[in-house]
């Protein structure tokens, strides 16, 4: 047997194992960046000046660097585990929510670039709390598929994600469209705007 077999049988024979670090890496990514988002949310609301590069930024960040290491992770075993499709579902989910970060991550940073401080509710942040409810929901269907006495202590927590993610992109999407009713009789009283975008 050659080296590469050996590795791969290896690797094969704990995939399970490395379903519960994948998920553990989600799980933590998630709550990482909601508790980020929290912070930068509460920078955002005082309307202090800031750039990309904020202390809340790499908070939020480094949890969508965990999640994007498990998503990638998760690609490697799909790739040498391919025959087994039920498996890697959750995975596939994470990895969407990866992308969806990424990608807002990188249109935030130009957004921050360009015009400095931004809002509550952007494209980019959107496009961020959408992967970062893939993800959270990802990385729950992954710890459905091991074993009950192991996640036990973390299933709570990956519940936790999966409910905040989406309450928080459901309290942005109030915000946008209430911010517009409750902004117009603040604009005709004080002549500046209170929108949120």
């Amino acid at each position: 047997m050659t080296h590469s077999n050996v590795i791969y049988t290896s690797f094969l024979s704990k995939t399970k194992t490395i379903l519960f670090v994948i998920s553990i890496l989600t799980v933590f990514g998630t709550v990482t960046e909601l508790l980020g988002g929290i912070w930068d949310a509460s920078t955002h609301a005082l309307r202090e000046p800031e750039k990309f590069w904020t202390i809340q930024h790499l908070t939020i960040y480094t949890g969508v660097g965990s999640v994007v290491s498990s998503a990638v992770l998760g690609l490697i075993i799909m790739f040498l585990n391919y025959e087994n499709k039920v498996l890697f579902k959750g995975i596939k989910i994470i990895l969407l929510g990866s992308i969806l970060q990424l990608v807002g991550g990188y249109t935030d940073s130009l957004s921050h670039e360009i015009y400095g401080i931004d809002g509550l509710v952007t494209p980019s942040h959107i496009t961020i709390e959408a992967g970062l409810f893939f993800s959270a929901l990802g990385g729950f269907i992954t710890l459905c598929q091991i074993d009950k006495i192991k996640t036990s202590k973390i299933m709570p927590v990956a519940i936790l994600t999966v409910i905040l993610s989406i309450s928080w992109i459901g309290f942005n999407l109030i915000l946008l469209f209430a911010s517009v009713i409750l902004c117009i009789p603040v604009y005709g009283l004080f002549s500046s705007g209170c929108a949120v975008l």
